[in-house]
């Protein structure tokens, strides 16, 4: 019997990288686990010769076939394989090479051959000697897809999301970028991925800029003329957002299991609260695009490279929710 698009599995592309840290470790790990290969159709950036190097290095086999099949990954190749990176260093030569893949995985996404992307740790060092200059990957993905609408990236630890209004940009400049129609946007990309994750009715807190949020306006009136609007407009809409809240105590609640998500107005007022609460167990979803584009939140690890160590877990995560959300992407 043939499958409906609603039975066939997600199909993932899968990057293994920066070459010079932890990502190809991961990566053959991941591939190694039996049950990853039956829950999606991979497809891994790399060939034969790689992918059998890094595996008898880390001491693991990964099955692999000409064609989807269940229990095996699929090879696709690499468009700069073999090439000499060192390990345990920045270089142009590693920022290149995990440009290329994520080029080709883009264009596995356009030709329609997967539903979904993830990458194992990047080096923005290497990046940046490779030719990358946006304030961030998701910003790069936005503009090779040539996608102008709302993006953020989403923090993910287990039970809790962040999304932002403002990411990669200097403090100075983030009051500027608050407005009641961000502040929506915000919130609608975080309860939509929510839902696509699974949560029917996702519950969703909202960060204040200033301290005591604004406490009536004596802190700053960002609160009163942009945040509340944006908050109010969400909830007109149907979503179930409240706030703004003072960000030294929401993340309390949070921690306690009252809200699903929360909306912070800049990176590091969410990431301090999620790495102290999660630092193990995050993944970063590069929120709003087309294509669902999942990552483990750490690094490229240099110091453990090549020792066997490195920790699957957020990877683990990572992969779940490419899953998760390339099978929605695949169901539309």
């Amino acid at each position: 019997m043939r499958q409906t698009v609603s039975e066939a599995p997600p199909r993932v592309a899968l990057t293994m990288g920066d070459p010079a840290g932890i990502g190809p470790e991961l990566t053959v790990r991941l591939l190694a686990t039996p049950e990853n290969l039956h829950k999606a159709e991979v497809y891994v950036l790399t060939d034969a010769a790689e992918l059998k190097a890094v595996a008898a290095e880390v001491g693991v086999e990964v099955p692999v076939a000409d064609a989807p099949t269940p229990g095996h990954a699929v090879l696709v190749g690499s468009d700069l394989p073999g090439r000499p990176v060192e390990r345990r260093t920045v270089s142009k030569a590693a920022g290149e090479r995990v440009m290329a893949d994520l080029l080709k995985a883009l264009g596995l996404y356009r030709s329609g051959t997967v539903d979904a992307i993830m990458f194992t740790p990047l080096n923005k060092g290497s990046l940046h000697l490779a030719g990358m200059h946006e304030e961030d990957e998701l910003r790069w993905f936005a503009k090779n897809l040539g996608y102008e609408g709302t993006t953020s990236e989403l923090n993910f630890i287990p039970g809790l999301v962040t999304s932002r209004v403002t990411s990669h940009i200097p403090l100075k400049d983030v009051a500027a970028r608050i407005n009641a129609d961000s502040v929506l946007a915000a919130i609608r990309l975080l309860d939509d991925v929510l839902k696509g994750s699974g949560i029917a009715a996702p519950r969703l807190a909202v960060c204040a800029l200033n301290p005591h949020a604004g406490e009536n306006g004596q802190f700053g009136r960002e609160e009163i003329e942009h945040i509340a609007p944006g908050v109010e407009a969400a909830r007109a809409q149907g979503m179930d957002a409240t706030g703004p809240y003072p960000c030294d105590t929401v993340f309390i609640k949070a921690r306690n299991g009252d809200f699903d998500g929360v909306i912070t107005m800049y990176h590091d007022q969410g990431q301090i609260a999620m790495k102290l609460m999660g630092f193990d167990r995050g993944v970063t979803v590069q929120g709003g695009l087309p294509v669902p584009i999942a990552t483990p939140a750490h690094g490229t690890a240099f110091e453990i490279v090549g020792k066997g160590v490195a920790n699957l877990g957020p990877s683990q995560h990572a992969y779940d929710l490419a899953v998760a959300l390339g099978r929605r992407n695949r169901q539309g």
